[in-house]
């Protein structure tokens, strides 16, 4: 009969997982954090960024935790000084290139990590103009890492819509639309699933656009609720965000059975009717000059 479980050292703790259990698993069950930023919960993983890359003795390169399997017998260092100083500067070299000042995970972990991009200052980038094309959501293409996790989300992890791919390659590398046309004009169902899986708000609500346009985007004075959407019987859990007593944005769990954070248009932004303008009717009609009480 094949083992079904294997054993390993994680950081100095020894480690008795299922197999095909990723390094990133394991370690999350001893309580040992890597950090990531294209993997998610509810996305396969890409290994795009390398920022969970550990050491392992059978390997001569770092490792990603993220969909690195755990072999039998292996030792792996998750915070060394040679990982720190790869993640350094992968968060150095994202931060010079990219407006990641709306990305609060990141910029935790740059302060955690010391990562200090004004030595790549010449390559800083500019910022570009938001690319607002409907009143649901808007693209800053500042600010995308390029991911993939939008790509994803847009295709077989979870709305099979394929309206968004990765275009071109190099330093012209972005996510875009089929010809670059307008995203009204594409596949897109404007499911918001995107937006529900971008790590640097490069896809952004509009309500929170407007609202940090207005310098009264408040986190932490926002409440989550959550609640079942009430537009069919699937049953798929919202977390209603909410400021000041209105919606300014919803999204969903992650490890939620049903939805595994995604949803489709109406579960997303079809809550404007929850705070619909009140309709108060004039104290008096004007007629052709008169007033008429």
């Amino acid at each position: 009969m094949t083992e079904q479980y294997i054993s390993l050292t994680i950081d100095g703790q020894a480690v008795t997982v299922p197999k095909e259990t990723t390094i990133l698993e394991a370690a999350r069950s001893v309580g040992i954090d890597i950090p990531t930023l294209c993997w998610a919960e509810n996305l396969t993983p890409v290994n795009v960024c390398r920022l969970c890359v550990v050491e392992a003795d059978n390997s001569k390169a770092l490792v990603p935790a993220c969909s690195r399997a755990c072999e039998a017998g292996s030792n792996i260092e998750t915070n060394n000084k040679r990982v720190t100083k790869n993640r350094r500067m992968v968060l150095e070299l994202l931060d010079s290139t990219n407006d990641l000042s709306q990305s609060e995970e990141l910029q935790v972990l740059m302060a955690n990590y010391e990562a200090d991009s004004s030595r790549y200052s010449d390559n800083l980038a500019a910022h570009d103009e938001s690319k607002i094309e409907d009143d649901l959501f808007i693209r800053a293409y500042d600010r995308c890492v390029l991911c993939y996790k939008c790509v994803q989300a847009c295709g077989e992890e979870a709305q099979f819509t394929f309206a968004i791919a990765i275009a071109n390659r190099g330093f012209d590398a972005r996510v875009s639309t089929e010809h670059d046309i307008p995203l009204p004009e594409s596949a897109c169902v404007y499911c918001g699933n995107c937006i529900g899986v971008c790590p640097t708000n490069a896809l952004q609500f509009k309500t929170e656009f407007d609202l940090r346009s207005a310098a009264n985007w408040r986190p932490e004075d926002q409440e989550v609720t959550e609640t079942i959407c009430s537009y069919c019987g699937v049953g798929c859990t919202l977390e209603l965000h909410t400021q000041d007593n209105e919606i300014v944005k919803v999204t969903s769990p992650a490890d939620h059975s049903v939805t595994s954070g995604h949803l489709c248009v109406k579960g997303r932004f079809g809550w404007e009717y929850v705070q619909a303008p009140v309709y108060r009717p004039p104290s008096a009609i004007q007629i052709d000059g008169a007033v008429d009480d």
